[in-house]
Order: C-alpha cells, then structure tokens, then sequence
C-alpha cells in the first residue's frame, strides 16, 4: 500500500450523514489534524464546523485529519446530485469487516455525506448533474475536496454511532457556503437542471427531516436498528482514487487500521458497476436494485409485505418480481398486472414505478423528484433481455 489513510487525509486536507439524541455529552478529539474531528457522544451541535470533519478553507470544502473518502460501486440516485462521502473514527478503533451487512462500526464512528451540484452559470439555482463524478470526492474538481466556486453545497448528512446506537444529523448548508446549520425539518430547495442536451428542468430539491432518515436506513422493523446503507463490503470492493494511488478501498481501510477481519479483495462480495457497459447486463440492473432499493425491499425491511424483495443475495425469480402480482401497490401498479413481465418493460410495474414521479407511484419514494432516466434504461433493457411469460 502506498500511504496510510492519516496521512493520505492529512495530505488530502492541504490540497485542497432511529432518529436523532438529545442533551448533552462529552466530546473526543481526535489526533492533531489541519482541523481535528470531535466526536460528540450526546450533544447534537448546531453546525457542522462543529464537527470538524469538513473544514472549510480557501474557497474549498476539504477533509481534516484522519478522515477518509470512500465510494461505493453503484451508487444511489439522488437527483442528480453529486456525493462526497467521508468515514472517520477515533485512534486506536476500527470497524469489523461483514461479508453481508453494513460493517460492524465503533462507538465515535463519524459518516457524512456531502449532496452537491456543479454550479451550471451564474443564474442562481442553475446546476448541472453532479453524478458524473459521484463519490469520488470531487475529483473533477481539482483533488479531494471541493472548490466552492464551482459548486453548490445543498446539505450534508451526519451518522455518528454512539453508545445508544446510529444517530442522523442533517445539515443544510448556509447561502455563503461557509458553514452548515442542524436542519431537523428539513427544506425544499428550488434549483433548474442544466442537462447536456441544452435544455432545462426546473425542479424542487427534497432534504429529508430527521424523520424520514429511518425510512430508509432502518432494514429490518423488528429490531429497529439503524443503520448506514453504503458502508458493505460488495458496496466498497472497488478501487478508489487516493492522492497517494489508485487502490482497492477494503485493502486500503484495513491497512489503516480501519478495518479488521476484512479477506482480500478477490474474496469478498463485489457488485457491479451500473454504468460499466462492459460488465453485464444483469449484474448491472441487480447491482442498482440492490443499493436504490434492497434496503426496504428486503424480507425484514418497510417493503417486506410486498413480497418484493430486491437486494443482491436475492436468487429466487418470484421474490425478485417475474410473473409476481402485486400485493398492495394500488395506484403503484399504473395498471399492469406484474412486477415483472418478461421481455415487455412496459407491461412491467417496477419500470412503471421506477419512471413515474407521482405521488404513491414513484420509487423509492424518498430521495427523488425527478426520474432516473438513465437507471429506468438500465432496468428496461434488462427486462426486455429476459426469456419467458407470465401466463
């Protein structure tokens, strides 16, 4: 390995996110650091600062010391935007590789996410699609971190694991971009897309209340317990670009000493990448499912009475939705009579669901507005590709 995360954060940080605690809490601070990280164990502090994971400093969004940006294979669709994603936990602790479920993570463990856009003119509230370089730190932008003139900070999410559990903070960042507030309500923020084409696509920005958090991130309603969805070992088995190299990121965090118990890459679950078209077609559309949907759609998770159950460890065709009726989709259903129909999307209710941006039709039903045009493409092809009949 070429660097170990400390410094490589270190040197990232120069060149350039149940429900939620209450009271108050001690607070760790971690090593020293360009801005060192404080683990807040009770206290939900009102700003991001704060926190001290994503300093703010000459005109850039940068990492502080000891925190490390990680992607995920396939990432999850949100409105175009794009995502920078941080883990950091305190010295001496690491997390406990599973091969299945999100990592076993220690207490002062600290996830965000960072939700942005590329800055499309200088019309406020125009943007362009930020996914083309989702996850990878705004690397587009000029190294880790990212340059403020060139983009539009909207929100960051805060998971920190403490003794009783995950906690979700969410932050909306402030006009100047300078710093981020607690947003427990959660807001509506007005933007016009500036897509490739040339044309424009006004919509309305959707940040989740606190709430709403354990919508998606509680999998399992019988224990309740929340947890973060991209932190897997089949979500992180792909290789990353560190300012010391490009390398596999499960190697990588358990060479830092961020991850125990972890096989080698070859050996561990991987999913694919939904816009490689070289990986199959398949692998591709399970591999979206998985990470858009499989955290509800599971046989614990708030989708379970559908019967639908689209996470990667899903084998048997009838629980993935081929020739399945629907159980209670209502006007979900856009009239077609499957989940699946092979051969022909457009009969086909997880197509109908996945484009539409109705009300009790569009899926998921948290984290969009718009519709994935690209992702609804992705799973069309598959079901056209596939052989058989619903009788």
């Amino acid at each position: 390995m070429r660097a170990r995360v400390r410094a490589i954060a270190l040197a990232a940080a120069l060149l350039a996110a149940a429900g939620c605690d209450g009271g108050n809490g001690t607070a760790t601070e971690a090593p020293a650091g360009p801005s060192a990280v404080v683990f807040h164990a009770g206290e939900n502090p009102e700003r991001l600062s704060d926190w001290g994971v994503l300093p703010v400093a000459g005109g850039r969004l940068t990492l502080a010391g000891g925190v490390v940006p990680y992607d995920l294979a396939t990432p999850l669709f949100t409105d175009h935007a794009g995502k920078l994603r941080t883990i950091w936990m305190p010295a001496g602790t690491s997390a406990r590789y599973d091969a299945a479920a999100t990592f076993d993570f220690p207490v002062g463990t600290v996830i965000t996410k960072t939700f942005y856009y590329p800055r499309a003119g200088a019309e406020d509230g125009l943007v362009a699609p930020g996914d083309r370089t989702a996850g990878q730190g705004g690397a587009g932008q000029g190294g880790f971190g990212l340059d403020l003139s060139r983009v539009r900070l909207i929100e960051t999410r805060v998971l920190v694991r403490r003794e009783s559990g995950w906690a979700a903070l969410p932050y909306l960042w402030d006009a100047d971009q300078k710093d981020a507030r607690l947003h427990r309500t959660g807001a509506v923020i007005p933007l016009t897309l500036a897509r490739e084409d040339g044309s424009r696509e006004r919509f309305a920005y959707v940040m989740p209340n606190a709430n709403q958090c354990a919508g998606c991130h509680v999998d399992n309603l019988a224990s309740r317990a929340f947890q973060p969805i991209g932190p897997k070992a089949r979500h992180l088995n792909v290789d990353f670009d560190y300012p010391g190299g490009r390398e596999n990121q499960l190697r990588h965090l358990a060479a830092a000493g961020y991850l125990t118990g972890a096989p080698e890459p070859a050996a561990a679950p991987r999913n694919a990448d939904w816009r490689d078209t070289a990986q199959p077609l398949e692998a591709r559309a399970r591999a979206y499912l998985d990470i858009n949907c499989g955290h509800c759609h599971n046989p614990a998770g708030a989708a379970k009475t559908s019967g639908l159950h689209l996470g990667a460890e899903v084998t048997d065709a009838r629980e993935l939705g081929f020739c399945k009726p629907p159980v209670a989709a209502g006007q979900g259903t856009g009239g077609h009579r499957f989940d699946i129909v092979p051969g022909r999307p457009h009969e086909s209710i997880l197509v109908y669901r996945l484009a539409s941006v109705k009300p009790g039709a569009m899926m998921p039903e948290l984290g969009r507005t718009l519709a994935h045009d690209q992702g609804v493409a992705l799973i069309r092809d598959w079901v056209a590709a596939m052989a058989g009949r619903c009788d």
